[in-house]
């Protein structure tokens, strides 16, 4: 081949496969991110990101929040369903890194993510027709906000379930400081400071799920469900305690923390988490000091900030606790004389650079702590003035200003 033949064809080589590549762009079809049906009279939500384990973002949760709004005063829709595609992950979370990288430049989605998710979180808590959170996989973080505060909750033998914030410097939100503290004894507590996964039926004994399903009757359970005739709470619940019934994997097994039940109420009863350190270390068993352990690794700060958000939001609403979060997730994400302390320690989190570690709980000055869950500066904080239904906290989320 002479020599201008072949340096053309190599020449052509880079175009031709630049070509196909942009073909197959523009040919490709984008599955959407969340998926919203109708079966019969059943609306259906199906988590739509496998890859990333239908991790939640915002956009997501603006196409989830007014379509379920409309659902509720739908004559034609009866229940709700929500479900994930792929079949490891029911929904991991969200996207907080990109939250905490948005937060350090001061772009808008450090308020608007936490906002529009606590919004969505109270809508699904005060939902007026039966809510049922198939949780089928991994459920962390905004996926627990999906689900938990629903009416009812399916577990599966594939279920994950944790609240592994403090690990990363923030705090178990998603109304984590009201359904956390309403567990058994101190098992909330326990499971917000050390991030303790519990997995399949475990996740119904804890009372996270409300039920437990084998994953393989999952498809029969969605037909039937979707085939219920206008369903009252007790007939949708009739439904699921007949599936229940029928899935005995696991049953013989006690619940992984059963032994240590009583171990927990007494070393996390304590008035501080310093006081819980204290516990573990006069207990020494195995069991504490493996927990004190676990603790030494968490960020300082949030296990301050989670210990003080669950032992309020025990006394707490939905909406208030989520209003309180809304606080805290902006000093978590805003650089200000303030709250500075809180997001440095975050962001070394993140980077993995140089962390004191269990040290800074001796520095916590407790004034500086309780700084974090006051109101929002005067003038912008109008829950006091305004404490009925959604509506306050709508008005509260969307107007209130960053600490």
């Amino acid at each position: 081949m002479p020599l201008t033949v072949l340096t053309s064809a190599c020449r052509l080589k880079p175009l031709c496969r630049l070509e196909r590549i942009q073909a197959h762009l523009m040919s490709s079809h984008v599955e959407p991110e969340v998926l919203l049906e109708k079966a019969g009279r059943a609306a259906v939500i199906t988590m739509n990101r496998p890859k990333v384990l239908n991790a939640l973002n915002l956009s997501m949760i603006r196409r989830i929040h007014p379509q379920l709004q409309k659902w509720e005063s739908d004559p034609e829709t009866d229940m709700v369903i929500i479900k994930a595609a792929g079949g490891k992950a029911f929904c991991a979370g969200g996207d907080i890194r990109a939250v905490t990288e948005a937060g350090k430049v001061g772009d808008s989605l450090a308020q608007d993510f936490f906002r529009e998710e606590y919004m969505l979180n109270n809508s699904i808590g005060s939902y007026r027709k039966p809510y049922v959170a198939i949780i089928d996989g991994i459920t962390m973080g905004g996926g627990v906000g999906l689900s938990v505060h629903g009416r009812f909750r399916v577990a599966t033998e594939k279920t994950l379930f944790a609240m592994p914030e403090t690990a990363i410097g923030l705090f178990p939100d998603v109304g984590g400081g009201y359904f956390l503290p309403r567990l058994r004894g101190k098992l909330g507590l326990f499971l917000a400071l050390t991030g303790f996964r519990l997995k399949g039926r475990d996740v119904q004994r804890a009372g996270v799920a409300t039920h437990f399903v084998e994953s393989k009757k999952i498809p029969e359970l969605e037909q039937r469900l979707v085939g219920l005739k206008s369903p009252s709470d007790s007939d949708v619940s009739r439904l699921l305690e007949s599936f229940q019934a029928q899935s005995d994997l696991d049953s013989d097994k006690p619940f992984v923390l059963d032994k240590h039940t009583s171990d927990i109420d007494r070393m996390f009863g304590s008035s501080s988490v310093e006081g819980i350190l204290q516990n573990l270390k006069a207990d020494g068993s195995d069991f504490a000091k493996k927990q004190a352990e676990i603790l030494s690794r968490m960020s300082p700060t949030s296990l301050k900030v989670t210990f003080r958000q669950l032992q309020a939001g025990a006394a707490m609403s939905l909406q208030d606790v989520l209003v309180m979060e809304y606080r805290l997730s902006q000093a978590c994400m805003v650089r200000t004389q303030r709250v500075g302390e809180f997001f440095n320690v975050l962001n070394s989190v993140w980077r993995c650079d140089d962390f004191s570690g269990p040290g800074l709980l001796s520095v916590l000055v407790n004034c500086r702590l309780i700084g974090l869950f006051l109101p929002f500066q005067r003038g912008h904080d109008f829950y006091e003035g305004v404490r009925s239904g959604e509506l306050a906290l709508r008005y509260i989320l969307l107007r209130s200003a960053v600490l």
